[in-house]
């Protein structure tokens, strides 16, 4: 019978009991890059009906509404969309612009472009599209504006598409990607956009910063 040295079975024991004891963190690591990646997403419909004054903002964190350095050859008075990373910015020219954290849409809703804004309102009515009541069921199929109508206290229209940038009831979905499309600001932090943005301002939507 061959002979096993034992120094070689000692180094394959301690090598057996390294990878028992790394399993256990590797498992770990797999467990939690799904988590990450979950709260980016939040899997949760809309709430008609659900009371959001039109005082709220985001006050703290990074979604914040605050004048940051924002390198653009766009004219002051652009809207550009960042949905990766969660902010709308307002360009004031010299290299300015007014930044807001959004809701963006979920996986699968994502999309960019360039679009004007076509028409603004004020606490919006809110009429769901087909494709949304079939997903959401539940759904009012009109809902008059108002605080408890999840288009929030204000919303300018894009193009002549569905999507909007607007308010909404759900201020705790702010940095995250939850809608069917459209692009969503606590209600005050809307109301700001709105009184700063005008009809026929370029809005550029873009998944990411370009250099």
């Amino acid at each position: 019978m061959r002979r096993i040295p034992l120094l070689s079975l000692a180094a394959a024991c301690l090598a057996g009991a390294a990878l028992c004891a790394a399993l256990p963190a590797a498992r770990a690591l797999a467990q939690a890059a799904p988590a990450a990646s979950m709260r980016e997403t939040m899997n949760i419909g809309e709430e008609p009906g659900r009371i959001s004054t039109p005082e709220i903002v985001i006050e703290d964190g990074p979604y914040r509404r605050q004048l940051v350095y924002f390198r653009s050859s766009e004219p002051a008075g652009t809207i550009v969309i960042h949905t990766s990373e969660r902010f709308l910015y307002l360009t004031l020219g010299d290299n300015r612009a007014l930044r807001y954290g959004i809701g963006v849409g979920r996986e699968g809703f994502q999309w960019s472009g360039l679009l004007k804004v076509t028409r603004k309102a004020e606490w919006p009515d809110w009429t769901p599209p087909p494709e949304m009541i079939s997903r959401q069921p539940y759904l009012p199929r009109f809902m008059a504006g108002g605080p408890g109508n999840p288009m929030g206290s204000r919303a300018l229209y894009l193009g002549a598409t569905i999507y909007r940038i607007h308010g909404t009831n759900q201020p705790e979905t702010i940095g995250h990607a939850v809608s069917s499309g459209c692009f969503r600001l606590a209600n005050g932090d809307v109301i700001d956009l709105f009184s700063r943005a005008n009809v026929g301002a370029k809005v550029v939507i873009r998944h990411a910063a370009t250099l």
